[in-house]
């Protein structure tokens, strides 16, 4: 009895983890809350496959579920935790904070990271960068994927170099920061991969951009 009490107490668990996005006024559940839930199904998954009888079964399921569920939670509670500094942090900055299950992604448009043409970080964005050294510092168990991207404007060599160029000083300045350089990867994309229409000033902008994609160690 006291085995499934264990997987009634994490199923409410996973049930009730819900709240209201703030960003979209909808009801939400949260990414630690997923992470319970799948790791209560692979634990009693993994623990009933390797039970001898009925009832040994049983016994395995409950303590895989209970192995599982509280190995779910620590990743989901820690990106959680470092998406709510990130979005505090960078309330108004320009840079968007987005999250797809462990994964948060940080864009930061053209606009307010470096001139047309340049690779050099403009002053005005070290504020923003520090802003995220704080938090990487922080939650030092995330590796960092930074990306540059471009326009389609001029030569697919000039933009890919361009987009390499940019990246790499955004690696160099989190670095200078003291984020441990064995976190960071940094990559040049050029103008292959548009979040907008080349079309317009207003897309391109949107296109020349750097991105960082932060993903549990």
């Amino acid at each position: 009895m006291k085995n499934y009490l264990v997987i009634i107490a994490l199923s409410v668990f996973f049930v009730g983890c819900t709240s209201i996005d703030p960003y979209t006024g909808q009801q939400k559940t949260s990414n630690t809350a997923k992470g319970v839930g799948l790791g209560v199904l692979a634990g009693a998954i993994l623990g009933a496959a390797t039970g001898k009888d009925n009832d040994d079964r049983k016994k395995r399921a409950a303590i895989g579920a209970a192995a599982g569920g509280a190995t779910g939670a620590g990743v989901g509670y820690y990106m959680d935790r470092q998406e709510a500094a990130l979005r505090q942090r960078l309330q108004g900055t320009g840079v968007q904070v987005r999250r797809e299950g462990d994964t948060i992604q940080l864009i930061m448009p053209g606009n307010i990271t470096f001139a047309t043409g340049r690779y050099e970080i403009r002053a005005d964005f070290y504020e923003v960068l520090n802003s995220v050294t704080l938090i990487l510092n922080e939650f030092d168990n995330t590796s960092i994927k930074i990306s540059g991207h471009t326009d389609s404007t001029g030569g697919n060599q000039t933009n890919q170099t361009l987009s390499e160029q940019r990246a790499n000083s955004v690696r160099g300045y989190l670095a200078g920061q003291r984020v441990a350089t064995g976190r960071i990867q940094a990559v040049g994309y050029g103008p292959r991969y548009p979040i907008a229409s080349n079309s317009t000033a207003s897309g391109r902008q949107a296109n020349r951009r750097v991105e960082l994609e932060l993903l549990p160690m």
